[in-house]
């Protein structure tokens, strides 16, 4: 959902002659740490970057392990690998769809390291019991906050608890930089480190270098990456920032006319989205759980027969350990994390967007409630 705000900024930075990582990516960075609260923010080039270097900066690498959620996009275990490290799943809660704390003590070893929760959809994860156990293990808490943009917990915005924070400005995202990502961090040391990582681990970026008068030697101080964000892609999100409420406030609208049309439908449930006083979900997805039991056929089914209807349904996630690189380098094997499997096989995402208008609900509602009714047994 992009306006010409957004596009007469994309152009400005073109005019500038400045288009790689510099001023735009600065104010974006500091927009960004004004709104979440927290001490920095680090504009790179996707959430899965943010992940990964959140993981470099806690000392992250072989022989480590590192709790996380089956239920999520491969992605979050994929950057544990990439540091040589060992993901170690613990199922869900079937109520939140997210990490199970009550599962994750039981699953910590001297080897242990972090803990990174994934906050399913937008909702919240359970951020004072898992900071408690990581306190109590002397864990990092890296939060995998790709869907969670705007979200609150216990009032406090996600982005500000745990030791970091990654966030994703994907296209479908809450907003979007077309590709990119934040870290937040309230720890200058490693906010400093991720700074250089970012950018092949030097001293100096190219902006630093262009902007002083005197002659300003960069220096590899650690093996990094090409992980920066560029003043094209901060152009966007400077004004996306900026929109971010009033495009949560139509989420909100539109998923409460889905809540009331599916509230009566059979078959179907809606996850809860407020669990405690002074949550906020970020409605990043708005999710049905099918009960495949009361229907004829199962959930991939549904699906195509919304997709034939025009609806943008999707499925998330099939569960990690399931996918076929974690089954032959680890021998998973289905029923290991029997709650994320069995709610993974249940789950349908609906078109949820503040680029929709109420005439587009109305189709996703008509659809969902035809194709339900038609398969019900």
């Amino acid at each position: 959902c992009l306006g010409e705000e957004e596009i007469a900024e994309v152009v400005d930075t073109l005019r500038s002659g400045w288009i790689g990582m510099g001023p735009k990516t600065a104010r974006f960075e500091q927009l960004f740490r004004d709104y979440v609260g927290s001490r920095h923010a680090v504009a790179v080039s996707s959430g899965t970057a943010a992940l990964h270097l959140s993981l470099i900066a806690c000392g992250i690498g072989p022989g480590d392990e590192v709790i996380t959620t089956p239920l999520t996009f491969p992605a979050t275990a994929n950057v544990i690998l990439h540091q040589g490290a060992t993901p170690v799943f613990v199922d869900i809660d079937e109520q939140t769809l997210n990490i199970d704390p009550a599962l994750v003590e039981e699953r910590i070893t001297p080897r242990t390291r972090a803990i990174i929760p994934v906050h399913f959809g937008g909702l919240p994860c359970e951020m004072d019991r898992l900071m408690q156990i990581a306190r109590r293990h002397a864990l990092y808490v890296i939060e995998d906050a790709a869907h969670a943009l705007g979200a609150r917990y216990r009032g406090r915005l996600i982005g500000t608890i745990g030791d970091f924070t990654a966030f994703s400005f994907y296209a479908n995202k809450n907003i979007t930089t077309a590709e990119g990502g934040m870290v937040t961090t309230h720890d200058d040391v490693a906010a400093d480190l991720i700074r250089a990582y970012r950018l092949h681990g030097m001293t100096h970026d190219a902006w630093i270098r262009f902007q002083s008068k005197n002659l300003v030697f960069s220096e590899a101080i650690y093996p990094g990456y090409k992980y920066n964000m560029t003043d094209i892609q901060a152009s966007l999100g400077i004004h996306q920032l900026k929109r971010l409420e009033a495009f949560l406030d139509i989420r909100e609208r539109y998923a409460a006319r889905y809540d009331e049309a599916f509230a009566d439908l059979p078959g179907v449930s809606i996850p809860p989205r407020m669990l405690r006083e002074g949550d906020r979900h970020a409605l990043h997805l708005y999710l049905l759980i099918l009960d495949v039991e009361r229907l004829k056929v199962d959930r991939d089914e549904i699906v195509r027969a919304l997709r034939a209807e025009n609806i943008g349904a999707a499925v998330h996630y099939k569960p990690v350990h399931l996918h076929p690189y974690y089954r032959q380098r680890f021998g998973f094997r289905g029923g290991e994390f029997p709650k994320a499997e069995r709610i993974a096989e249940r789950l349908v995402s609906l078109p949820l967007s503040p680029k929709m208008t109420p005439r587009d609900v109305d189709s996703v509602i008509l659809a969902v409630r035809r194709v339900i009714g038609y398969y019900l047994k």
